[in-house]
């Protein structure tokens, strides 16, 4: 185009050059060619100026483009955000939150519901199965199956149909208010705290979970709303109307378990007081009961330490040990009864309901106890008094050391039981106070009586001079057993006054008898009952050393005479041979 242009020019000139002579006449074309030009400037100047406009224009559309692209990366990067904060708070809901976990199978439960209802209606949609076609028919089919499954789903969840906090709500029944009238009350007081203690924790924590709840469901609506309006996806519509119901759920039930906890803590608060109450009270009779006791606990022993102190040696040093001990506890049992039993007649009925049954279950303590009592009252056994027990064909015999409410203590000694019998002694023996009812017992030293019969055999032969054996046995045993003989004459006197005594003989007995290998000579005499062995010992060696230096008798060993060529002789038998 610009070379068109020049080359007009150049062609015009030259025709002007040639032409001079016509410059006049052709002036007008000169205007008109100088117009020309200036209209292709202007227009190349306005078509520069068009050109730079829609290069301009070409410019702001791609930077619009561009902050356009930045704004939706942007927006994307705030959507993914979102996203990934919705998550995050879903699973920390569906993880740590007990509440949320409750509520999930709620919502399982309106969901299928829902679907079970959706089923139903396109079931229904279909009419009279006759007039379907086979596809159709396979589709009714599947929906029929799938209506089965989700029916059989919702059974399963039917518990949770209404409120699934319904039992979370609940504050735990609390057991009846525990009354402080005695230590042990006190324990029951102590644990009664601890319990509700452990409750009210219990509820805080479950409150902070649901609190904890809340405030994150708060925040997943404030997520949704925000991510419905920068997201074309529907889904977040319908989550964020689901999270809002959900919201006021939980809203509606952190308003009825806050008033529960709050109810809750004013009734364990006042219940906590009533106890601490009792127990403060509890202590301070506690001390003061401690106190008196304590008292009385010195005294017992200054009473005890005076008895050692000036009756040691009376033989009723133990009667009135026993009798201190026994008022002393005896004291004790009434100030604590009256201490701690409101109600005596209460107790004589609980006592008289529970006697049948206790009578039965601890009839040998029963039995016992009567036995104790039947021991005090007929003075039948003292402490102190040489008794023989026999248990099994076992015997024991032993002085009584103590005298208990359930069983006599028996110390064995060396007797002649042990020396020939047991071969055994020094034991302890406890024998129930129920024994007096079923066994047989001796007692060796009953109602002052300190002696008894003790006798010692031994053999001659048939040719030995008898009369004069039987005189030297009750010669001695009149000499050793003296004192006692005389002892025991004054004790069956003083006996007569209690008992039908009517064998009073006290002086030794002597008697012979016929045996297999000789003549047997029984002699008895009285002895102390708690040193037999000794006296026996004493009388058996000096009837052995006499008979031993006379020469007409002779201790009888198991023998036989045998005689070959004549008949046995026939001894004749002493006339004072019924010596007694």
């Amino acid at each position: 185009m610009r070379i068109f242009f020049l080359f007009s020019i150049f062609l015009l000139f030259a025709f002007a050059d040639n032409n001079v002579t016509q410059s006049t006449s052709n002036a007008k074309s000169i205007a008109i060619i100088t117009k020309a030009i200036d209209k292709h400037k202007k227009e190349q100047k306005d078509k520069k100026e068009l050109e730079a406009q829609k290069k301009l224009k070409e410019q702001k559309h791609l930077q619009k483009m561009l902050e356009r692209i930045k704004e939706e990366k942007l927006l994307q990067a705030r959507v993914d955000k979102l996203i990934e904060k919705k998550k995050k708070i879903d699973k920390e809901l569906s993880k740590d939150n007990i509440w949320a976990n409750q509520y999930l199978p709620y919502e399982t439960y309106q969901e299928l519901e829902i679907k079970h209802k959706k089923y139903a209606d396109e079931i229904a949609e279909y009419g009279d199965e006759k007039n379907l076609s086979n596809t159709e028919k396979l589709e009714l089919k599947r929906l029929k199956n799938e209506y089965k499954i989700i029916e059989g789903k919702l059974s399963q969840l039917s518990d949770y149909k209404k409120d699934p906090f319904a039992n979370m709500v609940k504050i735990k029944e609390l057991a009846p208010e525990p009354k402080i009238t005695n230590p042990i009350s006190i324990l029951d007081g102590i644990s009664y705290q601890k319990q509700l203690k452990s409750i009210k924790e219990e509820n805080d924590e479950k409150y902070a979970s649901l609190n904890e709840a809340v405030v994150k469901l708060q925040e997943k609506v404030a997520l949704l709303r925000e991510l419905t309006l920068l997201s074309k996806q529907k889904k977040y519509i319908q989550e964020l109307k689901v999270t809002q119901q959900k919201l006021r759920d939980f809203e509606d039930t952190l308003r009825i378990y806050k008033t529960s906890i709050k109810t809750f803590s004013q009734v364990a608060s006042q219940i906590s007081l009533n106890i601490d109450e009792g127990i403060d009270k509890e202590i301070k009779k506690l001390v003061v009961i401690g106190a008196t006791i304590g008292s009385l606990l010195l005294f017992l022993f200054l009473i005890k330490f005076l008895i050692n102190k000036y009756m040691s040696e009376n033989d009723f040093f133990y009667g009135i040990n026993k009798i201190v001990n026994g008022s002393f506890i005896v004291i004790i049992v009434i100030i604590l009864l009256f201490s701690y039993i409101e109600n005596v007649k209460n107790l004589m009925t609980i006592l008289s309901f529970a006697s049948a049954g206790i009578a039965i279950a601890l009839k040998d303590w029963f039995m016992s106890i009567l036995g104790w009592v039947v021991i005090w009252v007929s003075g039948s056994v003292h402490v102190g008094d040489r008794m023989k027990f026999v248990k099994d064909g076992v015997e024991y015999v032993g002085d009584i050391v103590d005298i208990s409410i359930l069983r006599m203590t028996l110390h064995e000694d060396v007797t002649f039981t042990s020396v020939y019998k047991n071969r055994r002694t020094g034991r302890i023996i406890f024998i129930p106070n129920n024994y007096i009812f079923t066994g047989m017992i001796a007692n060796y030293s009953h109602a002052g009586l300190k002696t008894v019969w003790d006798g010692i055999d031994f053999f001659i032969t048939f040719d030995s001079n008898t009369s004069k054996a039987q005189h030297i046995a009750k010669e001695v045993a009149r000499k050793y057993s003296k004192g006692y003989t005389d002892m025991t004459r004054k004790q069956l006197n003083r006996l007569r006054s209690k008992y039908s005594v009517r064998n009073t003989a006290v002086e030794p007995r002597i008697f012979a008898f016929l045996d297999n290998y000789g003549v047997r000579v029984s002699v008895w005499y009285l002895t102390n009952s708690y040193a037999t062995l000794t006296l026996r010992s004493t009388i058996s060696m000096e009837i052995l050393s006499r008979v031993q230096k006379e020469d007409d008798i002779e201790l009888a060993l198991p023998s036989q005479s045998i005689y070959m060529d004549k008949p046995a002789p026939k001894l004749p038998l002493p006339q004072n041979s019924e010596i007694i």
